[in-house]
């Protein structure tokens, strides 16, 4: 009877999350399966582990083979222990319970969190950030390509003042707005309309800069009903995005891509293949666009948009996302605290959209105030 040859194994991580320091044998079985559980279920992951030889093995004194969390129980109680680890954290989750001076804390190196507290050094930061690879892109003698949204907004008159002060041409940038609104029969806003993102970016940014520096107006698109069909290979073949910037929405949204799509796929997989369209907003997304741009009326707030989706953010060269979620310059209160967590220190799911940054290469820039821990207050 012939022996099967084994199959290789494809599409392994190369992320080691349980490495040197155990004393197991050398082809050890339960080690080797320990290992690729662990590559298997990722940096996001606590590991509970019953007495046995892979406890005693794993538990030198001052040494660990683990690079996640690992928790010892009793043989009797593994099972209510991973129960009650589960339900701990999702309680932790719902409170925000990450505390500031934790928050910029992340497994994922290629993730990095920062705070800064002064909103002037924010907003120049984010402004700069915008311009630096501008002026990188003129000096490679090349395109710059970026996804741009309307929120966070103050950064852009900040990165006209540069550019005009510095006489930086523009005549090589390439910008791809996030998003823009809809009516019920995904119809997007006129150009012309106030309340349009469109108006948005000429009124904070394209407007501002002088015209001898700004970009060719073909260079500058907006998505609509007539083209989101075909945006996200719009922006494929500009070469891809060297970078998209953007927020993050109440219900974890990136652009307008709702937390209500997970519904939709079946796989991580099908999610993050997902291209721009036309959407139906949720209630709090609504809620909070009425409140930072229509004066609080909710009536005013299309109930669609046109949207970028997975496939555009993850296709970027670069993620870049700035955390402003205030409730208006005269407060110290935040919408965007617990949300800003949930994304960053949450599990990677459909339903938290901006979850998916954590498994690329994103910058990830918190204000101060949102970064402050959440409290109960009844005063």
């Amino acid at each position: 009877m012939g022996v099967k040859k084994a199959e290789p194994l494809v599409g392994v991580p190369e992320e080691e999350y349980f490495t040197s320091g155990h004393r197991t044998c050398q082809g050890c079985g339960p080690c080797l399966g320990t290992r690729l559980v662990a590559k298997a279920a990722g940096s996001r992951s606590i590991f509970l582990g019953a007495t046995g030889c892979m406890y005693v093995a794993n538990t030198s004194y001052y040494t660990t083979p683990w690079v996640v969390p690992w928790m010892h129980t009793q043989l009797g109680a593994i099972g209510s222990a991973a129960v009650g680890t589960a339900a701990g954290l999702r309680a932790l989750m719902r409170k925000g319970k990450i505390p500031k001076e934790k928050i910029t804390e992340h497994p994922r190196k290629n993730f990095k969190i920062r705070v800064i507290e002064d909103s002037a050094e924010f907003y120049g930061a984010f402004a700069t950030d915008i311009v630096s690879r501008i002026v990188r892109a003129r000096d490679e003698k090349r395109e710059c390509v970026l996804i741009l949204p309307v929120g966070p907004v103050p950064q852009y008159a900040v990165a006209a003042n540069i550019i005009n002060t510095l006489g930086i041409d523009c005549s090589h940038l390439v910008t791809f707005n996030m998003d823009e609104y809809a009516d019920e029969n995904g119809q997007t806003a006129p150009a012309d309309w106030e309340g349009s993102f469109a108006t948005a970016m000429w009124a904070n940014l394209f407007g501002r800069i002088n015209p001898k520096l700004r970009p060719p107006k073909r260079n500058i698109h907006f998505p609509n009903t007539a083209n989101i069909s075909r945006y996200s290979r719009m922006i494929a073949d500009a070469g891809g995005a060297d970078c998209c910037y953007g927020g993050i929405g109440w219900c974890g949204h990136i652009a307008f891509w709702e937390s209500s799509l997970g519904h939709e796929f079946k796989t991580m997989k099908e999610y993050k293949a997902a291209t721009a369209r036309i959407v139906e907003l949720t209630s709090l997304t609504i809620m909070q666009n009425a409140l930072h741009s229509f004066g609080g009326d909710w009536s005013w707030v299309p109930p669609k948009a046109a949207t970028i989706a997975p496939a555009d953010i993850l296709g970027a060269r670069h993620r870049s996302f700035w955390l402003d979620g205030m409730c208006g310059p005269a407060t110290m209160m935040s919408w965007q605290r617990f949300i800003a967590r949930l994304v960053a220190h949450g599990p990677v799911n459909k339903f938290v959209p901006g979850s998916i940054l954590q498994e690329a290469r994103t910058d990830y820039t918190i204000w101060g105030p949102v970064a402050s821990n959440g409290e109960i207050d009844m005063s």
